[in-house]
């Protein structure tokens, strides 16, 4: 007999994750393995930053705090994002919480909700928590797996309730223009009864004319979006778990509130006064480590084209490359077929010792995953390893 519930049966474990903890596996047993898996600046938190964090121990913010987030946090955010008020603005434990909030708020047993793939591998474990249907939209490179407006109009049933679109793009790198925002918002319109959740979490981290851009930006649709943004990636605030959700629709936010009054009170309040140092504070670090993403982006694709039989998309934002190595799939080592981006994975990671995310995991099964967000000594090692293992490849 379980005493588990269904609803857990049905989840998957997070295979980012999961691959990530197989390398401090293989490390504590002293393989020299280099990690490309997890979306998380290899930077420190900028000093200002832990400075705050600090103060905010000395000035005793160690008490419950506002459920939506501290006042001063929210107003910093607005600053931000001036489009919206303190009042639009609900705090959480990192943009993933956000996110999910928000699904468990808006979606019910049988809502269908479209999800562009390749995409960020927890969007469609929300929804199954939620009772939803994940809808799941095959993109491809020929369009820089951006989802485009007929895919959207194809996809969108009377049960659609919500499409989470993300920009810059979790695995992908992909940039929606503001071009291809207007295509896809002139069919939302048409939708007034779905509702959007546009994941910005790496809107600061976007590459040559390729700026920051969203569907909230359409007056028309505005009480229909919802921004999830945070400090993870901008700031290299992974472990502080501060992100937010910035919303005209104020019965969202109400909703997502009440939620999160339930079952979690507030984020951390030391968290929150460093969350509001980064905002507040020069912004310089930011583009310092965007700028660095940028050179690493230019290494790696150099590398990657030394590759026989390698193709990708060229990243536009964010800290990942997604090469298609569907080409190496039939071949062997030893009495091992490459048949799948899973047998890719674990064939790198157990013949070049170098660790990546098959892209099964985003609904993209002929790529893998490479995080760039470590040094450049570890992308040429790296690269290196790739490339002598897939030739070693026989068929």
């Amino acid at each position: 007999m379980s005493f588990l519930s269904k609803h857990i049966a049905y989840l998957a474990e997070s295979q980012s994750l999961a691959m990530a903890q197989r390398v401090e596996q293989l490390r504590r047993q002293g393989i020299d393995v280099i990690g490309m898996t997890l979306g998380e600046p290899d930077f420190n938190t900028p000093e200002h930053i832990k400075q705050a964090a600090q103060q905010a121990i000395a000035d005793n913010y160690s008490h419950y705090g506002p459920v939506k987030g501290l006042l001063s946090l929210r107003e910093a955010i607005s600053a931000h994002m001036p489009a919206y008020s303190a009042d639009e603005i609900i705090v959480s434990v990192g943009a993933k919480q956000a996110i999910c909030n928000a699904v468990l708020s808006l979606v019910d047993e049988g809502d269908e909700v479209v999800i562009p793939t390749p995409c960020w591998v927890s969007y469609s474990e929300m929804v199954k928590m939620a009772g939803g249907t994940n809808v799941f939209v095959r993109t491809s490179a020929d369009t820089d797996y951006k989802l485009t407006a007929e895919q959207l109009q194809a996809a969108i049933t009377n049960r659609t309730k919500l499409l989470i679109l993300c920009s810059p793009n979790n695995p992908t790198g992909s940039v929606y223009t503001q071009d291809e925002l207007t295509q896809l918002a002139e069919v939302l319109i048409q939708h007034p009864d779905i509702f959007i959740l546009s994941d910005e979490v790496y809107s600061a981290i976007c590459y040559g004319d390729y700026k920051p851009s969203t569907l909230a930006s359409f007056t028309e649709i505005q009480n229909q979006v919802a921004c999830i943004n945070g400090v993870s990636k901008a700031y290299a605030m992974t472990g502080y778990r501060i992100g937010w959700m910035a919303c005209h629709n104020r019965e969202i936010v109400k909703a997502c509130a009440i939620l999160q009054g339930q079952y979690l009170t507030c984020a951390c309040m030391v968290a929150q006064k460093a969350a509001e140092a980064a905002l507040t504070g020069s912004q310089d670090c930011v583009e310092q480590m965007r700028k660095t993403y940028e050179q690493r982006r230019a290494l790696i694709m150099s590398l990657m084209d030394e590759i026989p039989e390698i193709t990708y998309t060229v990243p536009q934002g964010a800290f990942y490359v997604f090469p298609d190595v569907s080409s190496y799939y039939g071949k062997r080592f030893g009495n091992k077929t490459i048949t799948t981006s899973d047998d890719m994975a674990e064939y790198l990671l157990d013949q070049a010792h170098v660790a990546c995310v098959a892209g099964s995991a985003y609904g993209e099964d002929r790529c893998i995953r490479l995080s760039y967000a470590t040094g450049e000594k570890n992308i040429i090692e790296a690269l290196k390893r790739i490339k002598k293992a897939l030739t070693q490849l026989k068929g």
